[in-house]
């Protein structure tokens, strides 16, 4: 592996342009922080009450809730957080080449193994909506719940491990740029860039689309029916935490597999240069929005957190107007 930390200031200034939006980093720097602050204690609310609680703990809808938060928290914790620090002192602190490995096993691993998962969310509450009768024994739970949330947690580890910690080829580390130059070596790599780019990144998005457009079609044909009975009332919350959160999904990725998907057909990449970084940069929202979205799940919880709110915030206090009794001394000399 190769360090080059001595660039020339012409280089510098080109790779800025490409790689960094047009937003001053002073406005993006407060817009990450105030947004991770939020989503991070927000996401160790829904943590604690998932774990804590037994009921919600062996609720099998929760389980990949709770994967994706847990996979959610190294971006929160370590991805944002060089971002706001390269924001603060404009390079890499400190200048190291571990620095840019752990970058990007949060930025791409933890990244794509959230999008994933969020796919099989989608297709999980697809299962447990329609065909709650796969998952109605032991056998049943470990082929169509337990295995394959495992299988994708290893596939993640694995893949990204081996891809950015052992490459075929040798990183270079720009450590004027966000993310040590946004790009580990195996993205320019042939079948791993290729695998990456539309196994781990373009069809899960893709996937989730359709599934959430079969289950909304789905719905509609069954609205009637579910809606007399018991079951549309359960699965109510189920279906708009789906919506919600593959819809914040799908309006921030979407645009950037397409675009992605077009360059990859053939068109220039300096076509879309500037919309592909905002996308980019928008993308973290989805980490950001991700847990408030999830707590429509959680009605007691986010009666608990609204009531919290409410009582941090300053009241302020009633005005109450008081009457003084002014005595008013009398002459003695004044004539009656």
């Amino acid at each position: 592996m190769s360090s080059s930390d001595n660039s020339s200031d012409n280089n510098d200034d080109l790779f800025i342009d490409f790689e960094e939006v047009s937003i001053p980093r002073s406005i993006r720097f407060w817009i990450m922080l105030l947004f991770n602050i939020s989503s991070i204690i927000c996401s160790f609310c829904i943590l604690i009450h998932i774990i804590y609680n037994r009921a919600q703990r062996y609720a099998l809808h929760n389980h990949a809730i709770l994967l994706v938060l847990i996979m959610a928290l190294p971006i929160q914790l370590i991805d944002i957080n060089f971002y706001l620090v390269f924001y603060h002192y404009g390079s890499i602190q400190p200048s190291k080449p571990f620095m840019c490995l752990l970058w990007w096993l949060t930025d791409y691993g933890c990244y794509s193994g959230c999008t994933i998962l969020i796919a099989w969310l989608a297709i999980e509450r697809y299962i447990l909506i329609f065909h709650d009768r796969l998952v109605s024994n032991r056998r049943g739970r470990f082929l169509f719940h337990y295995l394959p949330s495992i299988s994708i947690v290893a596939y993640i580890v694995v893949f990204y491990i081996i891809s950015i910690l052992f490459p075929p080829c040798e990183n270079d580390y720009i450590y004027t740029l966000p993310a040590c130059g946004a790009a580990p070596c195996y993205q320019s790599y042939g079948v791993l860039a290729i695998w990456d780019g539309f196994v781990n990144n373009t069809t899960p998005t893709i996937l989730e689309s359709i599934v959430n457009i079969g289950l909304i079609l789905r719905v509609q044909w069954q609205k009637r029916r579910l809606r007399q009975s018991n079951q549309w009332r359960k699965q109510r919350r189920m279906i708009i935490q789906l919506c919600l959160i593959s819809g914040l999904n799908m309006c921030l990725n979407l645009p950037l597999i397409t675009l992605l998907l077009v360059h990859f057909f053939g068109l220039p990449p300096e076509y879309g240069a500037q919309p592909q970084l905002y996308f980019l940069f928008l993308g973290y929202f989805v980490f950001f929005l991700f847990p408030f979205a999830s707590l429509c799940q959680f009605p007691d919880l986010r009666k608990n957190l609204t009531k919290k709110i409410v009582d941090i915030l300053p009241r302020q206090q009633p005005h109450t107007a008081t009457v003084a009794t002014i005595a008013r001394a009398i002459p003695t000399n004044r004539l009656a």
